[in-house]
């Protein structure tokens, strides 16, 4: 006659499926209360009113609320000439110490203000993204290390609007 540990023992099929729900709900929790704790953390609104702004020097001034100063320690990647305005792709990368913020400013887009990162403690500072380019346009990225700002600027050149053109 044979044997197995489904007819057995007292463990039953359904108690095994529950203790694997149990485990992925614990585990689940985990997680998503270890985002909410990080995102707690980093203690940020949403900059609604920078990403409202027309020019490099107001967005600045209103994502930060200070001015930046040119870096060779901000690297920004970006093409010299963009064939499609709609998919340009960016990436910004630091090497310097304690950085908490990535933003990157567009100057001819109707709104400068392209994108802005928190950068949580222990994380690479480094972003990457395809952003719409209205027309030839000088890309900016801003850094904020150890409570200053830095910043990096290359012009591109695009062939085909993006936004609006």
């Amino acid at each position: 006659m044979s044997s197995s540990i489904w007819n057995d023992a007292t463990v039953s099929r359904r108690s095994v499926l529950q203790g694997i729900a149990a485990v992925a709900v614990i585990g689940f929790t985990g997680i998503r209360f270890g985002i909410a704790e990080a995102l707690a953390a980093a203690n940020d609104k949403y900059p609604e009113e920078a990403f409202k702004q027309k020019g490099e020097a107001d967005t600045i001034k209103s994502l930060y609320g200070k001015t930046a100063e040119k870096s060779d320690k901000v690297k920004l990647d970006a093409p010299e000439i963009a064939e499609n305005g709609a998919v340009v792709p960016i990436s910004v990368s630091s090497s310097l110490p304690d950085v908490t913020s990535i933003a990157i400013l567009v100057t001819e887009n109707p709104n400068t203000l392209a994108a802005a990162y928190r950068i949580l403690p222990g994380t690479a500072p480094a972003v990457s993204n395809r952003l719409k380019m209205a027309k030839t346009s000088n890309v900016i990225a801003v850094v904020e290390a150890g409570g200053k700002l830095y910043s990096a600027t290359k012009e591109v050149k695009v062939t085909v609007g993006g936004c609006g053109g």
